[in-house]
């Protein structure tokens, strides 16, 4: 049975905060200029959102930022309050499309659009613990096929250890590869 979102558009929600230090494009990396870095900016407007909508959406179901397209306009200064809004424009499918906007005590200093997907909790859990797996796969094999001298120790994801000889050159390492994970899916 496909979900089923009761979000009207309107549905507004705001996040704020007092510029400090840490919130600093310096601080974040992403500039010289000691002003509110975009990357914070972004990180409130997405907060804003998850205000708006969060607390309707259905039990087990959570949302996911999938898209923002925002402008950056106008830098504020270490000390100035800055708010976030994000109101919901419309819903299609899954899909939930924001009008956003950033203000600091002054002037706009950003808007744009941000778009959410509704996933049930569970699924991103199962999605997040699949990419892992894979990550921890691909270092089992690059450390088989790094090993010095010939042998290298492995470790499944089940947490075994074993001791597998591997010959030097590209090919033999890769084929050593191969049959860690074929002892892995196996196991």
């Amino acid at each position: 049975m496909p979900l089923v979102l009761n979000l009207r558009p309107g549905l507004t929600g705001t996040a704020e905060l007092v510029v400090g230090e840490q919130h600093t494009a310096p601080r974040i990396g992403s500039g010289r200029i000691r002003v509110l870095a975009t990357p914070v900016m972004i990180n409130l407007i997405e907060a804003a959102a998850l205000a708006a909508v969060e607390q309707s959406l259905p039990e087990e179901h959570q949302s996911l930022g999938t898209r923002l397209d925002v402008t950056h306009i106008a830098a504020t200064p270490v000390g100035m309050r800055v708010r976030a809004t994000a109101e919901v424009e419309r819903v299609e499918g899954r899909t939930i499309y924001f009008r956003v906007r950033a203000e600091d005590e002054h002037e706009l200093i950003g808007q744009g659009t941000h778009e959410r997907v509704v996933v049930t909790s569970s699924a991103s859990t199962a999605a997040s613990t699949r990419r892992l797996l894979e990550k921890l796969e691909r270092l089992v094999e690059d450390r088989i096929a790094r090993a010095p001298g010939g042998a290298a120790r492995s470790t499944g994801i089940e947490g075994r250890s074993a001791s597998r000889g591997v010959r030097s050159g590209t090919n033999s390492s890769r084929e050593a590869a191969r049959a860690a994970r074929g002892r892995q899916a196996a196991a």
